[in-house]
């Protein structure tokens, strides 16, 4: 009797504090964490001059439509998120990889890129916490993408592009969307798929899914 009892208010106490696991960060997540951000930030610094050619096109074409571009600064708060599955995961490694790109220098400074970095991750941060972090699916990962675009783009409206007409805002706004849907948020589920495939990721629940999938 004694020991059923015991064992019964160990699984609620287990059963209670796993919902809360997100919280809880390991050294583990802080290091990969952090290693994603200076990759994601190494990226963007090869964006912010690899956009320009595709900008100069797109600006004549349809005013707006360069929101196209902005999907590859997005992908690293959703890629993180997806990975490390913690509370504030994609913050941290969208954050540090503007941090990375502000270090190293671009043309929109240093307070700017940061104040970028973080809106842009909160977008996505915005997007895992409706889901409770629990869910990781590729809808999710799109929506989560999108956030992102969604925060970035009316951030850059304030910002950069004052007092656009309506059919500039509009523009401008679906085609970040649609960016950052597709890139930040279906390619970034891709890579993380991927990634786990090859056991990288064992020690995160994103890496035993793929296990289990195989």
């Amino acid at each position: 009797m004694s020991t059923s009892t015991s064992a019964s208010a160990s699984a609620k106490t287990s059963t209670a504090a796993a919902p809360r696991s997100y919280l809880r960060w390991r050294i583990v997540d802080i290091v990969v964490a952090s290693v994603l951000g200076v990759a994601a930030g190494l990226i963007f610094l090869a964006w912010n001059v690899g956009y320009l050619g595709p900008k100069a096109l797109l600006e004549p074409l349809l005013p707006g439509l360069q929101g196209l571009l902005d999907g590859p600064w997005l992908f690293a708060g959703v890629l993180g998120g997806l990975i490390i599955r913690k509370a504030g995961a994609a913050i941290y490694v969208e954050l540090l990889a503007a941090v990375v790109s502000a270090l190293i220098g671009n043309q929109w400074g240093g307070f700017l890129t940061l104040e970028a970095g973080l809106v842009q991750g909160l977008g996505a941060e915005l997007v895992f916490l409706l889901f409770f972090y629990r869910r990781w699916s590729l809808p999710v990962a799109i929506l989560a993408g999108a956030g992102a675009a969604l925060a970035g783009g009316i951030n850059n409206l304030v910002l950069w592009y004052a007092g656009s007409g309506p059919a500039f805002t509009t523009i401008y706004l679906i085609s970040t969307i649609v960016s950052g849907a597709v890139i930040a948020g279906a390619l970034s589920w891709v890579l993380a798929r991927g990634i786990a495939a090859t056991g990288a990721l064992d020690r995160f629940g994103s890496g035993r899914e793929a296990r289990v999938r195989v």
